[in-house]
């Protein structure tokens, strides 16, 4: 089991559903997130003074997957959060970890029958 974590473009979420759904992956769960990276934020104008914004709005995803669904969440995250052919800085990351348990609160279910 894996624990895929993606940080994305707030515009890029609906493709990556999307895409996640058409690879059979419909769980997830979407948290608002802020981050500063490469992209450095950018100047803003309000009322006559310049404002710098360095941390800029992000979606972060989070998304357990037993292990022959790791490849293609990866695959369907990237296809649908490339915001051009060769993509460009700020697009976003993802990170796979080591899942060691998911219980199922409902059942009690344990393991990959929880994912």
């Amino acid at each position: 089991m894996k624990l895929i974590i993606a940080i994305i473009q707030p515009d890029k979420l609906e493709s990556i559903q999307k895409a996640l759904t058409d690879v059979e992956v419909f769980r997830l769960t979407v948290i608002d997130a802020q981050g500063f990276g490469r992209q450095l934020g950018y100047t803003e104008i309000y009322r006559g003074h310049e404002y710098r914004v360095n941390l800029l709005k992000k979606i972060q995803i989070e998304i357990a997957v037993n292990e022959h669904f790791v490849q293609p969440t990866i695959d369907a995250i990237i296809a649908g959060g490339r915001t051009e052919p060769d993509g460009k800085i700020g697009d976003g990351k993802i990170f796979v970890l080591p899942l060691e348990e998911c219980i199922r609160i409902r059942t009690g279910e344990r393991g990959s029958d929880a994912i």
